[in-house]
């Protein structure tokens, strides 16, 4: 496919389609990055980060919730311009890596509509030691949502909103 159009959700709301299928990645030692609109795999990007030499595997999973300063939401939806984020979250991974001296890191953000109870983000990080790990994950996980071309529309009962990939962050209504 090429850009992006507004598509029928079947609920009257739109959202994204689909720029490509399966999963975009860039991959290098110990270090993975994706896009994905399909559901996301916390066993796989687990998987991706285990090692002998890790002590310690943290999984972050960002998921959808039901409300949002007291309104019901119904789903998000994200879209991004793919080629730049892919090189941002490898920037970021890159750097978390190196500075928090992990064993591999692994992110993925889904793209595209997710409903309720659906993960939009895994963050996997192993480590010698936990609080490595721990550390890690936080970090990424702000650096993510501040820096990377992923934009987000939270959907409520009457319309969305754009907002910053960042919690609370006011929107413009759609």
């Amino acid at each position: 496919m090429t850009e992006a159009t507004a598509a029928d959700s079947g609920d009257g709301n739109s959202f994204s389609a689909r720029l490509f299928e399966g999963e975009k990645f860039l991959s290098e030692e110990d270090v993975y990055v994706s896009l994905t609109y399909d559901e996301l795999d916390a066993k796989a990007m687990m998987d991706r980060v285990k090692s002998p030499k890790a002590g310690a595997v943290v999984l972050f999973a960002g998921c959808t919730r039901d409300s949002f300063a007291g309104e019901t939401v119904t789903h998000l939806a994200y879209s991004s311009y793919p080629p730049l984020a892919l090189r941002t979250l490898q920037k970021i991974a890159r750097s978390i890596r190196e500075k928090h001296e992990l064993v591999a890191i692994a992110i993925t953000h889904r793209l595209g509509k997710v409903d309720i109870g659906e993960e939009s983000i895994l963050i996997a990080v192993s480590s010698a030691h936990r609080q490595a790990a721990w550390k890690a994950g936080e970090e990424c996980l702000e650096e993510v949502k501040e820096k990377v071309e992923v934009w987000k529309e939270e959907w409520f009962a009457d319309g969305g909103v754009w907002r910053a990939n960042r919690d609370g962050q006011a929107g413009v209504r759609v």
